[in-house]
């Protein structure tokens, strides 16, 4: 195949099909931009979770007065025998009133006007993944002495459908889309093949190869996958930029996250967008040459 030849036909193919052209361009830029926000989306999301789970990887067992210190160590020398159990740390009143007056930061001066200290002695379970919280949880409850067995499971487990739902709705959109996008693109270069028709049986008649005649149509689909997916990676990298300058401090003051960096995003969504873009012109290109050619 000829590549001189094939580049040359590739460009003359997309000057003759203006309108065409840009009808594909903004279908498969449409497409990316609204994966692109899908993903932004569920990155973050992600990450945030991923966060969540450094606070949330941990029971506390909250211990009655009475409890013995034998019970106490028997309590953590169990728990840690455990394989769901990372660590175990025993966990003095008086130190989680100094943890809880340093998370209230500015306002920790009121604890002062304490009488007594009125939180228990505690065990802190950290998990070897969060799994395993249920098996121990049950476990911890079942020993004596103690008060209240405290995890936030519930609220991870909630956190984790939202985000599972909000992927299978990424993927649905996104296999739509495509579809949509790779039969805009096919009947574009579908047009061109229709205006050259007599060009490539005769080609066919001297003995042209099917990859020869092929190379010009398949190449013109992939350079407006290639310049759709370039624009819309640029977009979205451009927008998201901005909203992280603008928002990144409301957003860390409301809900204590960190928004992605906007290189690791722009970089993995330029890698995803090219494959996308080059395959769905690629494949609209084959799609449409297949009446003429015999594979």
């Amino acid at each position: 195949m000829n590549i001189r030849y094939t580049v040359k036909q590739a460009f003359i193919q997309i000057a003759r099909n203006k309108a065409m052209g840009l009808a594909s361009t903004f279908s498969i830029m449409a497409m990316l931009l609204i994966l692109g926000i899908s993903f932004v989306i569920v990155v973050n999301l992600s990450a945030a979770m991923e966060r969540a789970k450094v606070g949330y990887d941990e029971i506390l067992i909250h211990l009655m007065d009475e409890t013995p210190e034998w019970q106490v160590e028997n309590i953590i020398e169990t728990l840690e025998s455990m394989p769901e159990v990372r660590e175990v740390e025993f966990l003095p009143r008086d130190v989680a009133l100094a943890q809880w007056r340093e998370d209230w930061g500015d306002r920790g001066h009121l604890l002062d006007t304490l009488q007594t200290n009125p939180l228990p002695d505690g065990v802190i379970v950290r998990l070897t993944d969060l799994e395993g919280a249920d098996a121990v949880a049950t476990r911890a409850r079942g020993f004596y002495g103690i008060l209240e067995v405290q995890y936030y499971r519930d609220i991870v487990d909630a956190l984790m459908r939202i985000t599972n739902f909000i992927q299978l709705a990424s993927l649905i959109i996104m296999g739509v889309l495509i579809i949509i996008s790779i039969v805009v693109v096919s009947n574009t270069i579908k047009l061109t093949v229709f205006a050259r028709a007599e060009e490539i049986n005769i080609m066919k008649y001297i003995g042209a190869t099917n990859w020869f005649i092929r190379g010009p149509f398949l190449l013109e689909g992939i350079m407006i996958g290639v310049f759709s997916a370039a624009v819309s990676a640029g977009i979205i990298a451009f927008v998201y930029s901005r909203i992280t300058e603008l928002l990144q401090a409301e957003i860390t003051n409301m809900f204590m996250l960190r928004l992605v960096s906007v290189d690791f995003l722009a970089l993995n969504l330029l890698w995803i967008f090219l494959a996308l873009g080059v395959s769905i012109g690629a494949v609209g290109s084959i799609i449409s040459m297949r009446r003429f050619l015999d594979t």
